[in-house]
C-alpha cells in the first residue's frame, strides 16, 4: 500500500518534485554550426567516395533507420552489401572479421560536454596538447580538425575492416598498410583528392572557405570538418517529453514512476547523470563479450578489455564509457559489442549483474551470412569472464515493475525530430555513387 501511495504521489507532481533534475539543454550547450557547411557534411557522410573501394559511407554504418546505428549487434563494414540485419557478404570479397564493437548512437555529439569518443575512449579533447586531441596518433598528424566530432571520422576511414578495404584493394588501403596517413600521397590526402576531382564538391568548399576559393587544397581535415557540422546538426536531440520536464512540463504516470527510480532508489543518474544522461566516465558493467573483440591482429585470442587498453591501467580492464541514453529505446542492440537485442532484459542483467552468468547467445543479432572467426569464443572462456565479473561494479536488482517504469521513462527520452534527422538522406550524392537509403 506504501509504494502504491508513493507511486500515486509521484505521477501527480511535477517531476522536478520528485528528483535532483539537471537544468534543460539550451542552445549555449551546443557548438554553433554552420548551415552550408553542415549541408555539404549531409552529402559527404553519405558518399562512399570517401571508403577504400567507393562501397560504404558514413551512413552505411550510422543509419536513422537503426537509431544511427546499424541494427546489428556486430556487422561488418567492407566486404559487405546491404543495410543493418539484412547486411550480407560480398562473395566476390568476403571480409575477413566482424567489426569489433557495436556502432555506437550520433546523438548529441555536437554538445560542448561530448570530448571523449568511441566505447574506450581514445579520442579525447586535451587541450594541452598542441592539437587539441590526445589520440593514439602523434600531434602533428592531427593538427586541423575543428574538434573532437570532426576528429573521430579519421578514425573509420583508415580501418580496414570498416571503411578502408583490404591491401591489395585499393590505392588508401595500401597507404593505410605502409604506414602512410597523412601528406601527400597518404590515405587522407588520397580521399581528399578524390571529393576535390569532383566539381561540385570544390564549388562548395570554396562557398564555405575563403583560403579554397584563393587555391589552398582540399585537405581532410576540411571534409571532417563538415561532416562533424552535418552530425551536429542532424542529430541534435532536445526536443523529447524529457526535455519539456526539464522546462517545467511534469512527466505522468508510469514515466513519472521511472523517473523517480532512476534519479532515486535504482542509482541509474549515478553514471547517466546531467542534461545528456551520461557521466562521460567508464565504467566496468560485465556486458558480454562477442566477437572478434578489440584486439590487435597478432593477438590469439578476442579479449577486449576496453579503457585499459587504452590507459594501460589494469584498474581500467572491462570498463567502457557510459553511453548516453537519448533515443536508447531506438539504439539497440545494447552494449558494447552489442550483445543484448531486447532493452527489457537489458536493464534486467543490468540492474542484477547477471548478464555474463544468464546470458542467451540466441540475443545477439548478426547480419545475414558468416565470417571466418567464431561470434562466443570468450562466453566459454572461463577464466576471462571470471576476470569480467571480479571487476563489474555492484548491481541494485529491480523487481519487474520497477523496471516497466524505468523502460517507461525510457521512452520519455524519444526525440522524433532527431530520430528522423533535419536533412534526412539525399537521394543523391556529387560522385554519382549510390545511397544508402
Amino acid at each position: 500500500m506504501k509504494k502504491l501511495l508513493l507511486t500515486l504521489a509521484l505521477t501527480a507532481l511535477p517531476l522536478p518534485a520528485v528528483a535532483d533534475l539537471p537544468p534543460p539543454v539550451t542552445d549555449a550547450d551546443y557548438l554553433p554550426v554552420d548551415m552550408e557547411e553542415a549541408k555539404l557534411g549531409q552529402l559527404l557522410f553519405w558518399d562512399p567516395i570517401l571508403s577504400g573501394n567507393r562501397n560504404i559511407s558514413c551512413g552505411t554504418c550510422h543509419h536513422p533507420r537503426f537509431g544511427t546505428g546499424d541494427g546489428v549487434s556486430l556487422s561488418f563494414g567492407e566486404g559487405g552489401v546491404g543495410l543493418g540485419p539484412e547486411r550480407r557478404i560480398d562473395p566476390e570479397n568476403a571480409p575477413e572479421q566482424r567489426i569489433p564493437r557495436n556502432a555506437p548512437a550520433l546523438f548529441n555529439l555536437g554538445a560542448r560536454e561530448f570530448t571523449v569518443m568511441f566505447h574506450d575512449g581514445r579520442l579525447e579533447a586535451d587541450p594541452n596538447r598542441p592539437s587539441g586531441l590526445r589520440t593514439p596518433l602523434e600531434d602533428e598528424m592531427v593538427m586541423g580538425f575543428d574538434n573532437v566530432l570532426s576528429a573521430q571520422t579519421m578514425f573509420p576511414v583508415l580501418s580496414s575492416d570498416e571503411m578502408a578495404g583490404h591491401y591489395s584493394e585499393n590505392e588508401v588501403a595500401q597507404a593505410v598498410r605502409q604506414g602512410r596517413l597523412t601528406g601527400e600521397g597518404g590515405a587522407w590526402d588520397l580521399i581528399a583528392a578524390r571529393v576535390a576531382a569532383i566539381p561540385e564538391y570544390a564549388d562548395r568548399f570554396a562557398q564555405i572557405e575563403p583560403d579554397i576559393a584563393a587555391g589552398r587544397a582540399i585537405h581532410f581535415t576540411d571534409i571532417s570538418n563538415a561532416i562533424a557540422a552535418f552530425i551536429a546538426h542532424e542529430w541534435r536531440s532536445d526536443t523529447s517529453r524529457f526535455d519539456a520536464a526539464l522546462r517545467g512540463t511534469p512527466l505522468t504516470g508510469a514515466a513519472a514512476e521511472g523517473a523517480a527510480l532512476f534519479y532515486g532508489p535504482a542509482g541509474c543518474a549515478e553514471c547517466h547523470s546531467g542534461p545528456f544522461l551520461t557521466d562521460h566516465a567508464f565504467h566496468a558493467m560485465g556486458d558480454p563479450q562477442i566477437g572478434p573483440g578489440k584486439a590487435d591482429r597478432f593477438e590469439s585470442h578476442s579479449q577486449d578489455t576496453g579503457r585499459m587498453r587504452v590507459t594501460g591501467r589494469a584498474e581500467d580492464a572491462y570498463a567502457f564509457r557510459t553511453p548516453s541514453l537519448r533515443n536508447v529505446t531506438k539504439t539497440g542492440p545494447w552494449g558494447h559489442a552489442g550483445a543484448i537485442s531486447d532493452l527489457r532484459l537489458y536493464l534486467q542483467h543490468h540492474t542484477s549483474g547477471t548478464a555474463l552468468s544468464a546470458y542467451d547467445p540466441a540475443q545477439a543479432v548478426f547480419p545475414a551470412g558468416d565470417v571466418p572467426k567464431p561470434d562466443f569464443t570468450l562466453l566459454t572462456d572461463a577464466e576471462e569472464t571470471a576476470a569480467i565479473a571480479r571487476a563489474t561494479r555492484p548491481a541494485t536488482p529491480l523487481t519487474e515493475a520497477e523496471v516497466t517504469a524505468l523502460l517507461a521513462f525510457l521512452s520519455s527520452l524519444e526525440d522524433q525530430a532527431a530520430i528522423n534527422g533535419r536533412f534526412g538522406i539525399p537521394h543523391t550524392v556529387p560522385s554519382g555513387l549510390p545511397v544508402d537509403r
